[in-house]
């Protein structure tokens, strides 16, 4: 379409309405003000139907469930992801040093609660690598070492339980102590209504946090990849001393071990970078690689007996049946508080972000305070059944929409076919070599680890933002993942902190022949009205910006009222007050003081549309710059503010006072208003002074 085309099909604004005044606007249209919605709402609906149907989100879905249409391709989509639970499952609960089977507990048992309580069609919850990590730091931290990694778990097949001897814990308990605290934890903030939590963890923050909780991964796989045996690391610095370690014992390498994790890493990437792009263009169904890389490892394991003839590292006993339900340790739960918050609030903010992902791509709703009571009452659930802390796994989930998956009944399909693995299957990979798991964990965390790259992305885009992201990314890796989950939300909240000290400021001039007034630095365009300053504030004036907001309006305007008064009084005492011993005559004195005081100005106007919060202290500084502008007969108006502005405005006394100010709907209303009275008026004009 052509310049010419264009203008003639633009759209023409004729307005003809009386100017007004905000309290005018309000009665003449019936202004009635809303209730205040509460932050923490503990009000509970009274209609039983209705509790259950929001409680249970299944009742209503399965109700509507169109099972000729999507029950096939739920099916297909839930064999899938359950051939990815098996390999992943297994190699993240070595991250939490619990025994792999617990891997597929937690793809079981609270994934079932999250069928009924769950409002994601597409998450695959379960195993996710940084959960697992933090949940194995806690483990290690307050389980007894002699345990470590040794016993067993009871089980409907008679296997001997996990007990605790001489009042020391196994990693079992630890474990699922910890991921009680952390149900305990979701459970508050659902009843508390505090889904809004999520928004803590930013982008940036969760990109730096995940990359470099994937750094500690690899180096904690980094002895299973060579066949080392060093202690595991806890407390502060733990990648670096793993390192150390490492480097310290590297001529102890198993060379078997170290073919091993090259042969399943080069299967893996052959796979991932080169078969998978090429069957995509014709299958949606992905090769289960890592399912065929532990089978194989399996059978080579068993066949050619690794572990006895090379020294290799097997996964050991995996009890067949499911674990019987235990009380996890309550007297362990306040030594994993601190451990327990975190893990709630990373595994709730990856979950709900995986959620919002699938909902806003496939257009549909989720319910962030609903997902804080599916993940609490799993993990209640789960904490019985030998599970660490459930989470979204975002390589499963995207599997999981991309087959075919519509609802959560792929979930439910994994779950039964995980149940015959648990019953008959799990013995079968007690020979799989730990270098196998650990080369699926290090090829699963590509995507992660590239996360890197985003740095370059954020830098370009707030360089705020990338000083986060990145003290958040070395805090983690470097010192600890806790410290640095809490450094970059510290870090967050001191970026809003400083932006909210830098507001957007402007003086605003008309486009002529319209009702338009827009920034007149950088719009050439733009028509300052004479004897008017518009002063446009973006951002919000309290306690914190008060003086930064009274600073940029006397620089803008260039006026400062105090001065004003002060060359006002000299002006008109200094008949009396002339120093007859001075070198300069009056005359010049009274030049000199004029030229100070010889520009015009009628009225300020404030331009509050931008304007997105003002606290009793803000309103304050609103009152003292106004009064002062008012000394020397330059009224202030304010115009476009928000109505909660205006209410407070209002409940502050600054419209019904002495020194009451004139508020307007728009900008427009206001430079209209002002035209018409200072036109007309017979006044003298008001001077103004520079700063």
């Amino acid at each position: 379409m052509t310049k010419k085309m264009d203008e003639a099909v633009r759209c023409q604004i004729k307005i003809d309405r009386p100017i007004y005044e905000h309290d005018q606007l309000r009665k003449d249209f019936d202004y009635n003000k809303s209730d205040k919605k509460k932050c923490l709402s503990l009000d509970f609906d009274t209609n039983f139907k209705r509790i259950v149907l929001k409680t249970i989100p299944a009742i209503e879905w399965l109700s509507h469930y169109k099972w000729r249409k999507n029950l096939l391709a739920d099916f297909i989509s839930g064999f899938t992801v359950a051939i990815m639970h098996i390999p992943q499952g297994m190699a993240y609960a070595l991250l939490g040093n619990v025994p792999p089977v617990v891997g597929i507990y937690m793809a079981f048992f609270p994934v079932l609660i999250y069928f009924f309580l769950g409002t994601s069609r597409h998450n695959s919850m379960g195993t996710f690598a940084v959960v697992c990590l933090m949940t194995g730091k806690a483990v290690l931290e307050h389980s007894d070492p002699s345990y470590f990694m040794k016993s067993s778990i009871n089980t409907t097949s008679e296997n001997p339980v996990i007990e605790s001897v001489h009042d020391r814990y196994s990693p079992m308990e630890v474990a699922t102590a910890v991921t009680f605290t952390v149900a305990l934890f979701q459970l508050v903030m659902y009843v508390l209504r505090l889904g809004i939590v999520s928004n803590l963890l930013s982008e940036t923050l969760v990109s730096g946090f995940t990359t470099g909780a994937a750094f500690q991964v690899i180096a904690s796989q980094i002895k299973d990849l060579l066949g080392l045996k060093i202690p595991k690391q806890k407390g502060l610095f733990v990648f670096i001393n793993t390192l150390k370690c490492v480097f310290d014992e590297i001529s102890e390498t198993n060379t078997a071990a170290v073919v091993i994790s090259l042969v399943t890493i080069f299967i893996l990437i052959a796979n991932n970078e080169v078969i998978k792009p090429l069957l995509a263009k014709k299958s949606s169904f992905p090769i289960p690689i890592e399912l065929i890389a532990i089978v194989l490892g399996t059978l080579v394991s068993r066949y050619c007996s690794l572990e006895e003839i090379y020294s290799i590292k097997v996964v050991g006993e995996i009890p067949s049946g499911l674990p019987a339900p235990n009380m996890p340790p309550m007297s362990l739960l306040t030594s994993v508080l601190l451990d327990g918050f975190t893990i709630a609030i990373v595994s709730y903010s990856i979950t709900l972000s995986m959620a919002l992902i699938f909902a806003q791509k496939l257009n549909y709703e989720v319910d962030a305070n609903q997902e804080l009571l599916a993940q609490g009452v799993g993990n209640i659930f789960g904490s019985f059944f030998s599970c660490m802390p459930f989470t979204a796994s975002l390589s499963r989930s995207t599997i999981q929409q991309v087959v075919g998956g519509k609802t959560q009944i792929a979930s439910l399909v994994s779950c039964f076919l995980l149940l015959i693995v648990l019953l008959w299957i799990g013995p079968f990979f007690e020979p799989l070599p730990k270098s196998v798991l650990a080369s699926v964990i290090v090829v699963a965390l590509k995507g992660m680890v590239w996360q890197i790259k985003q740095l370059f992305r954020f830098w370009k885009m707030s360089k705020m933002d990338a000083i986060v992201w990145l003290a958040t990314f070395l805090t983690v890796v470097f010192v600890s993942i806790e410290i640095g989950l809490l450094t970059g939300v510290v870090m967050s909240l001191a970026t809003i902190f400083v932006l909210s000290l830098k507001p957007y400021t402007c003086l605003l001039g008309s486009v002529p022949g319209t009702d338009l007034y827009i920034n007149i630095n950088r719009y050439k365009g733009a028509v300052e009205i004479p004897g008017i300053k518009i002063f446009q504030y973006c951002g919000g004036i309290n306690f914190a910006t008060r003086n930064i907001f009274r600073s940029e309006v006397l620089r803008l305007v260039d006026i400062n009222p105090q001065k004003e008064l002060e060359y006002r009084k000299k002006l008109t005492k200094y008949g009396d007050e002339i120093d007859v011993k001075e070198p300069e005559s009056p005359n010049e004195k009274i030049a000199k003081l004029q030229r100070k005081i010889n520009r015009e100005l009628k009225c300020l106007i404030l331009d509050f549309s931008s304007l997105s919060h003002l606290d009793p202290s803000g309103a304050s500084m609103l009152q003292i710059v106004t009064e002062s502008f008012q000394k020397i007969d330059i009224p202030v108006y304010i115009a476009a503010c928000p109505e909660p502005i205006y209410e407070m405005i209002n409940k502050c006394g600054l419209i019904n006072h002495k020194s009451s100010i004139r508020t307007f709907p728009t900008v427009h209303d206001a430079v209209e208003c002002a035209t018409e009275i200072f036109t007309l008026s017979a006044s003298p004009i008001s001077t103004i002074s520079r700063i």
